[in-house]
């Protein structure tokens, strides 16, 4: 069944030749802002990693890796990343990165699993991103001022794009505002957590949703969000646990809310046990990953992805992000398209 939001009178701004140079003009641009933003360096990344070592995000565990054997190693199995958020965290200790400074990267990756509609594809690209910090910054403000930053690159980004097409006008808002998912559910405890962003983002324009993966006090997680690298965990000064979280806007396009990143203070010793054993998972404390983290030899750091497509779909106010991307849609899904005003690539 195709899941397509359709907007009503929806017809792109930009041609197809201009949106190619916009995608162009947002990447270059916004990655120099981040880089410079966070004190980033830009490294190469593995398209897929080796089985059975713990460098593979599980998003919410149930998602099935692209996995392939590999012939001159003994048939032994490969799997397509589905994101670099713990890879990252093993590189930045291998190229001895110090506290302040960190690295970003392309990460292109296939999610085979993904429910197809404007804004998820099986096609994944992101700026994944990871610094290193000091222990004494594993806090609230200190998350908190590494979101603003983003953001701040972000506006910038958008502020370019409308200079270069005037037809488009910009609506992030100044300010990013933050709340956590416990008291979202406060504000609206009627509706489900999809609903909870669209109403906060249409009040707000742009918002951080904090404590992604921990129970709320209905018993629910917000969203799922793999054990073992971000901290949904640790009880922070307001009462509420996590020092994780999304950035999310609200989309005049689609009239709905819009996540851009997902991102947070990555687990230390402490946190990576507890959450394993929240998660019933303790057995993953044998893998490399997981070894190395333990032993001590992982720096702490903070860390995220930054969807490169979704980015460059709202900043060129797009419908559907095969607007943007190359990717494989139903033929339903094309034909509701066509009718829309929606030209899939």
């Amino acid at each position: 069944m195709s899941r397509i939001i359709k907007a009503p009178g929806y017809r792109s701004q930009i041609g197809p030749q201009q949106t190619e140079q916009g995608i162009k003009l947002i990447k270059e641009f916004f990655q120099q802002n981040l880089s410079t933003e966070l004190r980033l360096r830009r490294v190469t990344a593995p398209l897929f990693v080796l089985k059975g070592l713990g460098l593979n995000d599980d998003l919410n565990g149930i998602e099935r890796p692209v996995t392939f054997p590999i012939k001159d190693m003994e048939e032994a199995q490969a799997e397509v990343v589905h994101s670099l958020a713990k890879w990252k965290r093993v590189t930045l200790a291998e190229y001895d990165i110090q506290p302040g400074y960190g690295i970003y990267t392309d990460m292109n990756a296939i999610r085979a699993d993904e429910e197809l509609d404007n804004l998820h594809s099986l096609y994944v690209d992101q700026w994944d991103w990871e610094a290193v910090m000091e222990t004494g910054d594993r806090n609230l403000a200190f998350l908190r001022n590494i979101v603003e930053r983003i953001y701040a690159a972000i506006r910038r980004t958008e502020y370019l794009v409308c200079e270069t097409y005037p037809q488009l006008t910009p609506f992030l808002p100044e300010k990013i505002h933050f709340v956590h998912s416990e008291n979202l559910l406060q504000m609206y405890p009627d509706l489900t957590p999809k609903e909870r962003e669209d109403a906060v983002c249409k009040a707000y324009g742009a918002v951080f949703v904090i404590g992604i993966g921990g129970r709320l006090s209905n018993g629910e997680r917000h969203d799922g969000r793999a054990a073992d690298y971000d901290d949904w965990s640790t009880p922070n000064s307001d009462g509420h646990k996590g020092l994780n979280g999304d950035i999310l806007v609200w989309y005049p396009v689609l009239q709905q809310s819009l996540e851009l990143s997902s991102m947070g203070i990555r687990v230390d010793r402490e946190t990576l046990l507890r959450q394993l054993h929240e998660a019933n998972q303790e057995e993953r404390t044998q893998l490399f990953f997981h070894q190395q983290l333990l032993a001590g030899r992982l720096p702490q750091s903070i860390g995220g992805g930054i969807g490169q497509s979704r980015l460059c779909m709202m900043l060129l106010h797009k419908a559907h992000i095969g607007e943007i991307q190359s990717s494989i849609w139903p033929e339903q899904m094309r034909r509701e398209c066509a009718e829309v005003g929606i030209q899939l690539l």
